[in-house]
């Protein structure tokens, strides 16, 4: 690998922000050109579905101000050429580099005739919406940003339909007993729930389900999962599936000068036997930006894996539900504190006696041990 003397960074949310700042914080003093697709610096998103909706329109974003001037904004990357180092713009511009950190995060799935939330637009929009009047939302998925929507629309006095297509809601995240408290929780705090069932068409305020049922709302919000943001590295080499393929380090498969962060990145993750993982959440992108830039500036002979536990949190109905590890990699899951009853509980999970993941709902202090024995790869 040659010396490093102009990095670009495709990518200006939070993962692509972090990668920039590693590198001036890490005694980087040649070029770093940042390309992102929004006009915006980069902000914070998980305010998104919540207080922003509320009319609170502070989604800072710390150290985005130590940008400068040094980033692209609104350009897209459509295009990257691995042997001319070269990432291609869709205004017709071609930006070299000697290193490149791909941060390009991903985008919503599509539900045509829903609204979507990803960006501080989306959000803005779907804030009209509810100001304008509309007393019942449906929302179609039930992760954490369809949960967070349903859980601020019912404190702003909205009736609330909720649709998803597992029995609970959360389910392959939270496992069974975790998700049947939530879907208990969002029942006691006013939201209908459809389940079991997908929607097939949204036309107006009527949502055609696969069971033959009809229901009708008057406003639709999709909130399905995300896709990597990967089709402008079509062509390019690079191994792509589910995400950018990357070897422990980070490192792009193949490529001793690329690397990948946050929702974009997959990766073997050594922690749990080397199971590819790609994680779409906050803490995961703050971190891996900063390990994959510093592993960049190392060179692959001197990296290090990247083995942070993932973990994510969110506040549904004034509950606050965090996770950590892959709970979905388990054969074997208890309530090791509190119970569903109290609304106070942690969930460990584990997989041939060793604690792969956990749940903790009110009760931060077990998530944290729990979180701890994990990555010791404790047994229970």
């Amino acid at each position: 690998m040659g010396t490093l003397n102009r990095i670009t960074v495709v990518g200006a949310s939070l993962a692509g922000l972090r990668a920039v700042q590693t590198l001036r914080r890490e005694g980087f003093e040649g070029e770093v050109t940042l390309v992102g697709a929004e006009p915006h610096i980069p902000y914070n998103r998980p305010p998104l579905s919540k207080s922003v909706l509320r009319g609170d329109d502070d989604v800072t974003l710390p150290g985005a101000e130590e940008l400068g001037d040094q980033w692209l904004r609104g350009r897209q990357a459509v295009h990257l050429d691995v042997r001319e180092r070269t990432v291609g713009l869709d205004d017709g511009t071609e930006v070299g580099h000697d290193g490149l950190v791909i941060a390009t995060g991903a985008r919503p799935r599509q539900l045509d005739g829903a609204l979507r939330l990803r960006t501080v637009e989306d959000a803005l929009a779907l804030r009209a919406e509810l100001d304008a009047g509309h007393e019942h939302v449906l929302v179609v998925g039930g992760g954490f940003i369809g949960g967070e929507v349903a859980s601020t629309a019912r404190q702003l006095g909205r009736k609330v339909t909720l649709v998803d297509a597992a029995p609970y809601p959360m389910r392959a995240g939270l496992g069974e007993d975790a998700s049947r408290w939530l879907a208990a929780h969002h029942e006691r705090n006013g939201v209908e729930l459809v389940t079991n069932v997908r929607v097939t068409a949204v036309d107006g305020g009527r949502v055609q389900l696969d069971d033959g049922r009809s229901l009708t709302a008057d406003l639709v919000v999709g909130a399905m999962g995300v896709r990597p943001n990967t089709e402008w590295l079509d062509g390019s080499g690079l191994a792509t599936d589910d995400g950018v393929l990357c070897a422990p380090t980070l490192f792009a498969q193949g490529a001793g000068d690329i690397v990948a962060a946050g929702d974009v990145a997959r990766w073997p993750h050594g922690l749990f036997g080397g199971e590819m993982v790609r994680v779409e959440h906050w803490a995961n992108a703050n971190e891996q930006g900063a390990v994959a830039a510093r592993n960049l500036l190392a060179g692959p002979g001197n990296a290090t894996p990247f083995l942070d536990v993932p973990n994510f949190a969110t506040h549904v109905h004034g509950a606050r539900i965090q996770t950590a590890g892959l709970p979905h990699l388990a054969d074997s899951a208890s309530i090791v504190t509190g119970s569903l009853e109290e609304d106070r509980f942690a969930v460990a999970f584990t997989r041939d006696g060793v604690l792969v993941g956990a749940v903790a709902v009110d009760s931060p202090k077990d998530l944290i041990r729990l979180k701890r024995a994990i990555t010791a790869r404790e047994t229970l």
